[in-house]
């Protein structure tokens, strides 16, 4: 734990004589980091999902600098500094796991899950609504999942989960519907309800759709280039061949999933 300590301690320290001495880092704002911490956060979520560990340990370490750094800009402006990070933190974390650091007994962890977020609304500064701390520049299939599982923390869900693939067929057979009507609007709304109700299929299977839709596009990406490859290889183009045609190479492909 000591050592884990001083290497906190050095890395404060290190932003102190960065905020002071370096050119770039003294110019910086809450609003010029924001993005790149977005950009980290998806950088740490690839490694993640290529299983790269060392990878992993470097963009968390990427974090941990715009923590510290975020920490630094709001201690200089008296607003917050490290420590009242770390103090809100924890005692959030107490508050919240009243199973762990009290007296109260739970089921399981859907009924943490359900204490969450009654503990949330309960709070001087926290949610006043179940929805309101979901961000709203959230890319929108993580918002979906985000949406639901928030819902059915409250016990907003199906009796059985099996329930959703009716819901599933009636959001397709919607669109169908307006897809026959040409109704771009509608069949916009009718689409964006079919993919919710994917998402909500997801989540009650605990499959995790960003991941799952991550794993195809990565899969396409290896199909189609080996497509391109081997047509070009061969002389040919993909822009003088027939659909047809490109299957033969396409299903090639599949064959080195």
């Amino acid at each position: 734990m000591e050592e884990k300590l001083q290497e906190f301690k050095r890395l404060l320290e290190i932003m102190n004589i960065l905020r002071e001495k370096c050119p770039w880092d003294r110019q910086q704002t809450f609003e010029s980091i924001s993005p790149l911490s977005i950009e980290e956060v998806y950088e740490l979520t690839q490694a993640i999902g290529d299983k790269d560990y060392s990878a992993v340990k470097k963009e968390l370490g990427d974090l941990m600098l715009h923590i510290v750094f975020y920490s630094k800009i709001g201690e200089e402006q008296n607003l917050f500094d490290v420590k009242d990070v770390l103090y809100s933190l924890n005692e959030k974390l107490i508050y919240r796991h009243p199973h762990v650091f009290s007296d109260v007994h739970v089921s399981g962890s859907v009924e943490v899950s359900q204490n969450w977020e009654q503990l949330k609304l309960k709070e001087k500064d926290g949610n006043k609504t179940i929805l309101a701390g979901i961000p709203r520049h959230l890319p929108a299939l993580i918002k979906a999942h985000r949406l639901q599982d928030k819902a059915r923390a409250v016990g907003f869900d199906w009796d059985e989960k099996e329930q959703i693939w009716d819901k599933v067929t009636e959001e397709i057979d919607e669109l169908k519907h307006e897809i026959k009507n040409m109704s771009q609007d509608k069949m916009e709304q009718e689409f964006g309800d079919v993919l919710f109700a994917l998402i909500n299929a997801a989540r009650l299977y605990d499959i995790n759709p960003e991941n799952a839709l991550a794993r195809t596009n990565a899969k396409f990406i290896k199909r189609f280039t080996y497509m391109e490859q081997k047509v070009k290889e061969e002389g040919k183009s993909l822009i003088n061949m027939n659909l047809a045609e490109m299957d033969i190479y396409w299903n090639e492909a599949k064959k080195y999933d």
